[in-house]
């Protein structure tokens, strides 16, 4: 096997393909390796952790063809440390890897492929596919997986559920103490309902890079996979139903608050410096009398907090809760404005953008 290939585009595929590969506990110590197959002028990097495979089609200036493991980190850590802009020429004698690079020049032992694990095949005609801007892709997930949970005993939890609704695709996570839903695409003619799991979408966030603009995404009954640029990441699917959440979004309103969202930021966050010693339990509260709706701490040893916000007020609503919940929501919201919901004192508060409904975000209430 032999490559030429530019020592930036090789670094910036190994640092893509490395961060999948296995730590040194897995008892598949291959699992550590990076798979370099060269096929008629084709070359991929290859890497999986047996849940998730990571594909690099890297661009290469002259090849010979071969295939042979080696360890991914040592690789990706000398790769980034050559001269950028200079040629790499990687070949193989036997099990020995050589790189060179000008005056560098490094041998790395390699594993035969044999026992690296086959990908699952993936039947892309029967698949589901999307396709969006990155940037659509980028903003919807991220509001959405803020609220997916660590607790790996509830599963289904730990993932984004991906579902057609009333012919939109939507991405939702909840934590059971809130829920966050974002509409993804507006028209959509396929139906889809999957876990994907939260890992697997933040290692997809990492390896996108500025320049490419739209990511397609395929769906079977047990696996996703996101496809941009050329670069393409398999992962499972989360096996198990996912709640029917849309059930616990309120239906009727007692009242609505629009706040500016620099102002409910700054409020809240001052709130939750004096509510770290209670949990960091805040106090929501919007009276008709001042026209004001503020945001308070719960008082403690430490002192308490309050800040208001003039803002027009048509019904006294009191609310009690997370405050980093609410920084959560706030953050994940794009316009300048912030609409907050009140459906009831015992039901959860809804935090929207003030004139968009692309992104509903649902926080519980504590007991006050």
């Amino acid at each position: 096997m032999e490559i030429e290939v530019n020592s930036g585009k090789l670094a910036r595929a190994l640092n893509v393909v490395s961060r999948v590969a296995s730590s040194g506990k897995t008892t598949l110590p291959i699992l550590n390796n990076v798979l370099i197959r060269v096929d008629s002028g084709k070359v991929t990097l290859t890497t999986t952790n047996l849940d998730m495979a990571v594909v690099d089609y890297l661009p290469v200036s002259d090849s010979k063809d071969g295939v042979i493991t080696v360890p991914a980190r040592l690789l990706a850590e000398f790769s980034s440390n050559l001269p950028k802009g200079k040629t790499v020429k990687v070949k193989t004698e036997g099990l020995k890897v050589t790189l060179e690079s000008g005056k560098y020049r490094s041998t790395l032992n390699g594993v035969v492929a044999d026992d690296f694990p086959e990908l699952p095949e993936i039947d892309e005609v029967k698949m589901v596919r999307f396709k969006m801007s990155v940037d659509e892709f980028k903003n919807g997930v991220t509001e959405a997986m803020i609220a997916s949970s660590n607790d790996m005993t509830r599963p289904a939890l730990t993932g984004v559920f991906f579902s057609t609704i009333e012919g939109s695709l939507h991405a939702a996570a909840t934590d059971g103490y809130r829920l966050a839903e974002r509409k993804l695409i507006d028209r959509v003619e396929s139906e889809v309902k999957v876990i994907v799991p939260a890992s697997s979408l933040s290692e997809v966030m990492r390896s996108l890079s500025d320049e490419v603009e739209e990511i397609e995404i395929l769906f079977d009954e047990t696996q996703v996979r996101f496809r941009f640029g050329e670069i393409e990441i398999t992962s499972k699917l989360i096996d198990g139903s996912y709640p029917d959440y849309r059930q616990i979004i309120p239906k009727e309103i007692e009242a609505t608050i629009i706040v500016d969202k620099a102002e409910l930021m700054r409020a809240t966050k001052l709130a939750a410096l004096f509510a770290r010693e209670v949990g960091g339990t805040i106090v929501l509260e919007a009276k008709t009398a001042t026209g004001t709706f503020s945001v308070a701490s719960v008082a403690n040893e430490f002192g308490e907090n309050s800040s208001e916000i003039e803002t027009e007020v048509t019904k006294d609503e009191r609310m009690t809760l997370n405050s980093r919940f609410l920084i959560d929501a706030i953050n994940a919201l794009e316009e300048d404005k912030v609409r907050l919901e009140f459906p009831g004192k015992t039901l959860p508060i809804i935090v929207r953008n003030a004139k968009s409904d692309n992104y509903t975000h649902i926080i519980m209430p504590l007991k006050s």
